[in-house]
């Protein structure tokens, strides 16, 4: 039982750690890259809000890339006549703002 246990609370910790150092530097990004301008949470601004953009890409396996292709090249006509402008990020950066966005569900 030992045997199965302990590599199962191991990676239940790892998996906590990897979605609180997402959390981090999600938020990092959204703060820093001005996101927060166009952007909040729970309340539609300019733009759709997070937890509109995760719910409308809820079980969506290619969110986390149309996602990072948005954050990163922007785009017109998605949520309204407003566009979003591209962003200045790496990609890197914009996979791990698309992955954080929808983890608002």
């Amino acid at each position: 039982m030992k045997k199965v246990l302990i590599p199962l609370l191991t990676l239940g910790a790892a998996a906590l750690l990897q979605q609180s150092a997402l959390a981090a530097s999600g938020e990092v990004l959204f703060k820093t890259k001005g996101c927060a301008a166009c952007h909040s949470i729970d309340t539609k601004l300019v733009g759709p809000s997070y937890k509109q953009v995760a719910a409308k890409y809820a079980g969506d396996g290619e969110a986390v890339t149309h996602l990072s292709d948005t954050i990163k090249n922007g785009v017109q006509g998605q949520w309204g006549p407003i566009p979003m402008p591209p962003n200045p990020v790496s990609d890197e950066e914009a996979r791990t703002l698309a992955e954080w966005v929808l983890t608002h569900q």
